[in-house]
């Protein structure tokens, strides 16, 4: 499947000429122009809270739940039709699948011992995914360029360029929330109360808004003389430009789990569909032939059977919710016994358990960036 050879208007053809990782549509309507997503949850959220009167937290859990079966589920269980459920990964990488089996108990002993620990690893770690798979997409754009322009040498001082501002655009409001504000939570659960008090120093905040400047303006400054000498990558430089600006300001918002959903939207829009992309060129090459079912939904027209095929496995990951609010509710009880409560321990157990899956072996399929190669 090649690459359109299209331009965005007024650019010099030969920047983004076979550029795109799909297409020039493809790429802007999943990858780039999709950050117009991020916004909905909070929107959502706003509206039941100040049209319908519905309590904030109860219309953030809704805003969680929606978005999980939307987009969230399904893109955590697109991460297995690559890894639990092809046959050749399991073979090839034996130790590294077996070893994802230890991650849900690793959530049930947190959740149960110290909620607000999970979440803060559960941030961190978000973060981390959310940034890798950026750079992900970065290095896509990297190779589709090698092969478009026949460069054998990659040009390491250049890509760090491209990802500075993508690695540190989250960070610096986030910084000064937890270091001089001090508000950070997630829910009803305060980070700042787990996170190690070394943080909560505002110089910290000051170097982490510093860096992000220095990186942000590497970058512009590098565009600027791609842009000039007629070789620029427009596509990589739109996608970096819109994830950079939706990253710095995500933090400001005062709903920050809402807040965060948004970017969780997004971040799984291009999931799913980079999936089902890469997918789609295994199904071609023919390497996914000992697989049927993933065979077949990977096959051209079937993006729609491949989608809802991950909403069925993320409805029935939804009973584990519901097993495990039971127990806790009604089983054990203590301070379990306040049902928003052990709902939301609930919640976190059933979702953390297979994302935390999805994370780990996602920093593994993420360094294949040559994966998008036709």
């Amino acid at each position: 499947m090649s690459a359109a050879a299209t331009s965005l208007p007024g650019q010099h053809p030969s920047m983004s000429k076979g550029l795109w990782i799909n297409t020039r549509r493809w790429d802007l309507t999943f990858l780039s122009l999709s950050v117009l997503l991020i916004p909905i949850p909070y929107t959502v959220w706003l509206i039941m809270r100040d049209v319908f009167n519905v309590d904030a937290d109860l219309g953030r859990q809704i805003v969680n739940i929606m978005v999980i079966l939307v987009v969230a589920g399904p893109h955590t269980y697109a991460t297995f039709t690559r890894t639990m459920f092809d046959h050749q990964f399991r073979k090839k990488h034996r130790a590294y699948y077996l070893s994802s089996f230890i991650i849900p108990l690793i959530v049930i002993v947190l959740a149960l011992a110290n909620l607000p620990l999970l979440l803060t690893i559960f941030f961190f770690w978000a973060s981390l995914h959310t940034w890798h798979q950026i750079i992900f997409v970065v290095d896509s754009y990297h190779e589709k360029e090698r092969l478009v322009r026949k460069e054998r040498i990659r040009k390491r001082l250049a890509q760090f360029v491209d990802y500075g501002p993508v690695l540190v655009g989250l960070y610096p409001l986030a910084a000064y929330r937890i270091a001089v504000t001090q508000d950070f939570a997630v829910g009803p659960n305060s980070l700042n109360d787990v996170i190690p008090s070394f943080f909560e120093r505002p110089w910290l905040a000051i170097a982490a808004i510093v860096i992000f400047l220095i990186a942000l303006f590497a970058f512009i400054v590098k565009s600027a003389m791609e842009i000039k000498r007629g070789t620029a990558n427009m596509p990589k430089i739109l996608f970096i430009s819109v994830t950079v600006i939706a990253f710095f300001f995500i933090p400001s918002l005062s709903n920050l789990d809402t807040a965060l959903q948004g970017v969780n939207v997004w971040h799984c829009t291009q999931y799913l569909a980079l999936t089902w992309y890469i997918n789609r060129l295994r199904e071609d090459r023919g390497e996914i032939k000992q697989e049927p079912l993933i065979e077949r939904i990977s096959k051209p027209g079937h993006a729609r059977e491949f989608y809802l095929f991950n909403v069925g496995l993320t409805l029935g990951s939804m009973l584990l919710i519901v097993i495990f609010f039971v127990i806790l509710f009604y089983g054990i009880g203590g301070k379990w016994s306040e049902a928003s409560y052990a709902f939301e321990t609930s919640y976190y157990i059933g979702v953390l358990a297979f994302l935390w899956i999805h994370y780990y072996q996602d920093h593994f399929l993420f360094t294949k960036s040559e994966s998008v190669l036709p």
